[in-house]
């Protein structure tokens, strides 16, 4: 079922955003959210919109899943954000995985796009990953 590969992989991620180093450091600790508590210190990420598709053949099960995460910062100009959003790039793209009653085919840093918010002092910057999963 593709959305408890989804479940898996957005489990995965988190686990492995909250153990990276370089990125806990430039957050501050590990402040990676699927939803962020009311007061969030800034800076910190969190795991948003995916879109799965069938990524099935004539004999095998597939899912492709499409993950953004967002990274949120307040820190004067664009900088942080850049920083952090390179950050998640290192940390996940290509990175082996463990999920759950799925196996991760591939995992690929796909766009990110880095941009000021409408309140004119946060910054916010989207990376979207792009992976393949199938059933175990």
């Amino acid at each position: 079922m593709p959305t408890a590969a989804s479940a898996a992989l957005r489990a995965a991620v988190h686990d492995a955003l909250a153990a990276d180093a370089a990125l806990t450091a430039l957050l501050g600790g590990p402040k990676v959210y699927d939803e962020p508590p009311r007061a969030a210190a800034f800076p910190y990420v969190t795991l948003g919109e995916t879109r799965i598709a069938d990524w099935s053949t004539g004999t095998d099960t597939g899912a492709e899943h499409q993950l953004t995460l967002h990274a949120w910062s307040r820190q004067g100009g664009h900088a942080q954000a850049h920083l952090i959003a390179g950050a998640l790039l290192q940390a996940l793209d290509d990175a082996p995985l463990t999920l759950a009653d799925h196996r991760l085919i591939n995992l690929r840093f796909a766009v990110a796009d880095v941009r000021r918010e409408a309140d004119g002092r946060t910054y916010h910057a989207l990376v979207r990953f792009r992976a393949v999963t199938e059933p175990l």
